[in-house]
């Protein structure tokens, strides 16, 4: 990556890495697909006054927009799922379950990308998932002890994967803030039907809980996703995916510091791995 992405990335991975406590903190009062549904809500509202400044970039064919909408319905039900998951799990396993999505990404953009499959890249991506793996195996001493909330976290990962090898494939020409926007607005559509009918919209209204979601909102949804379709639309999948695999270790310090949860030796193995792993995948 030039520096300019390396900076956006650095950006988006520390909002990313953070928000994984804050939602932890939200859920406890939230329900899951409520707070997704205001996450989607808010950020549409503040990246609304793009659409006026970009509007001629605003795709009108029937293909693209059908494109669109498709990649709209996978990325809230997925990010739904993550959610889901998340309400039983800490915020820094949920992290790690959810960033098994560069593996994901590296069989379908091999599939459906062509993109080369170099060496020292996938040596990196087998470390750097070793890393995650040790970290997961931290808290489960087998596979054998995947709930349903592991499994909607791996679902969230895997439609992840999804989206970014599909965006990759058709979508890069769309402006990545006109995408981001598209995806949140419509998303808030699904997000509504599945909040009114299975949680009745119901959640505690504090100044906390207003705090939490606009920072979800605004710095996740809104900075972080906005970033991370930029850097895709230039960069490439694999390596910008495998890369991201430093957000689970920011999000572990975040729920050590804030939320008090536990860091193991296994969890200082694991972060030396995912760091080696990436230093292999962006080392030309």
């Amino acid at each position: 990556m030039r520096l300019r992405n390396w900076l956006l990335f650095l950006l988006m991975i520390f909002l990313w890495g953070s928000n994984w406590s804050v939602m932890k903190r939200g859920l406890d009062f939230i329900p899951p697909i409520t707070f997704v549904l205001l996450r989607f809500l808010f950020s549409t509202l503040a990246l609304s006054p793009f659409l006026f400044l970009f509007r001629r970039g605003l795709p009108r064919d029937k293909d693209t927009l059908s494109k669109l909408l498709l990649l709209c319905l996978i990325n809230a039900l997925g990010i739904a799922a993550s959610n889901v998951g998340l309400v039983f799990e800490e915020s820094g396993m949920g992290a790690v379950l959810t960033y098994t999505q560069p593996l994901f990404v590296f069989c379908l953009a091999v599939l459906f990308l062509k993109e080369e499959v170099k060496t020292l890249r996938l040596l990196g991506l087998v470390i750097g998932f070793m890393g995650v793996t040790v970290l997961f195996l931290r808290e489960y001493s087998s596979l054998t002890a995947l709930s349903y909330p592991d499994l909607m976290m791996f679902l969230g990962a895997f439609t992840w994967a999804v989206t970014t090898v599909y965006y990759k494939k058709f979508l890069s020409h769309v402006n990545p803030t006109l995408a981001n926007i598209l995806l949140l607005g419509v998303g808030v559509l699904p997000l509504a039907a599945l909040s009114l009918t299975r949680e009745a919209f119901t959640f505690q209204w504090t100044g906390t809980n207003l705090g939490i979601v606009l920072y979800s909102s605004l710095a996740a949804s809104a900075i972080g996703s906005t970033i991370w379709l930029i850097l895709l639309k230039e960069e490439d999948a694999v390596t910008l995916s495998a890369s991201s695999l430093i957000v689970p270790i920011i999000a572990l310090l975040f729920g050590w510091q804030l939320l008090g949860e536990n860091i193991e030796v296994e969890s200082l193995i694991g972060s030396s791995l995912v760091l080696m792993g990436v230093y292999l995948v962006n080392r030309t």
